[in-house]
């Protein structure tokens, strides 16, 4: 796989708390200087990245309920009409994981669809299952509501619990979504080995603050 087709697949990654107005600056350079397909940031920095990638191809994406996915169902929507208004073109959210635990699964698909109403046609939803605290039955039941609630894709991990992407789930949720939605890999992914066995798996988008490191192995 060329450097080209590496790069089209990363969301080039800072959510750390102690993220520094001088470090999204340079998140953003890099992903002009690579051609990674988005940046991805917390809302506070929406704006700020909107007007350093304006007139680029580099999409901008945020996050709603992140990283645990307990507030409410309507501060997720007002998380991502405020990220929209800001400039970002793509919302990774995450779901309420009680729920799914709980088999609350109406509410849990509401918890989805709110969202979804808060976006535009044109704003990607991916839908963050936090796969590293779920079974594999799960993992199956939180995609198949995710696609029923309209997600574009969904999503393994934060990177902020007990793990993050591994083979085994990016192939699972692949093989449940089918063509209905794609599938992010997030959480873990530090080498090109690593992004490429992703890739293989099934992985339409790779999240990861390593793309720079990645890009210079490649």
């Amino acid at each position: 796989m060329e450097n080209t087709d590496i790069s089209s697949y990363i969301d080039h990654t800072l959510l750390k708390p102690d993220a520094s107005e001088k470090q999204i600056e340079q998140l953003c350079q890099e992903a002009l200087l690579y051609n990674f397909y988005s940046v991805c940031v917390n809302p506070s920095w929406v704006a700020l990245a909107g007007k350093l990638l304006k007139g680029s191809r580099v999409e901008v994406c945020s996050v709603a309920g992140f990283p645990l996915g307990a507030v409410k169902s309507s501060i997720k929507a007002i998380e991502t009409e405020n990220a929209i208004e800001d400039g970002a073109t793509e919302i990774d959210m995450v779901i309420n994981i009680g729920f799914l635990k709980d088999r609350n699964l109406k509410q849990l698909e509401n918890d989805i669809l709110i969202v979804r109403k808060s976006c535009s046609d044109s704003v990607v939803l991916k839908v963050i299952i936090e796969t590293c605290l779920l079974t594999e039955e799960e993992k199956i039941i939180a995609c198949n509501i995710a696609v029923n609630a309209g997600a574009d894709f969904v999503k393994t991990s934060t990177g902020f619990s007990l793990s993050g992407a591994t083979i085994a789930d990016v192939e699972l949720l692949k093989k449940t979504v089918g063509n209905n939605a794609k599938v992010k890999a997030s959480g873990g992914i530090k080498t090109l080995d690593d992004a490429l066995k992703m890739i293989t798996a099934g992985a339409a988008r790779l999240g990861t603050s390593s793309g720079v490191a990645i890009m210079q192995e490649s």
